[in-house]
């Protein structure tokens, strides 16, 4: 498979969206939004994107101090492409963009905690979400 990785490619809520949708992430995120979409695209400082024939098939959108913590917020792959190593690259190709001693820091989705450990990541207990309460 021909799949091209681009560092800080801009790319669209509308590409973005339509990835997600495609994606289990998609159900934990406000698609609906497209504001609130658009700025988390404008707001990630390493994005990194995969393109199959100018088409869009995976995105890892990360918020990073480039040195010591890089937040993986969102690792999404069209699910048409899946097992085929776009996420393991997406991941690999963030790492490489950092400090070699800069930790990447990310949530599991429920579907995708069994992925994490085969590509290296070691599990962390302790975990906190402040989200809006009412």
């Amino acid at each position: 498979m021909d799949i091209e990785y681009k560092i800080n490619h801009p790319i669209t809520a509308e590409q973005f969206i339509e990835l997600l949708k495609k994606t289990s992430l998609g159900e934990r995120r406000p698609l609906d939004n497209k504001a609130l979409i658009k700025g988390m695209l404008e707001n990630a400082n390493l994005i990194i994107t995969a393109w199959k024939h100018e088409q869009l098939v995976g995105v890892a959108r990360s918020v990073t101090d480039f040195h010591y913590c890089c937040y993986l917020s969102d690792l999404a792959v069209d699910e048409q492409v899946q097992s085929e190593g776009i996420g393991k690259a997406l991941i690999q190709k963030t790492k490489k963009e950092l400090h070699p001693a800069c930790k990447v820091i990310l949530l599991s989705a429920p579907q995708a905690q069994n992925y994490y450990p085969k590509v290296g990541f070691q599990p962390h207990n302790s975990a906190w979400v402040l989200s809006d309460q009412k």
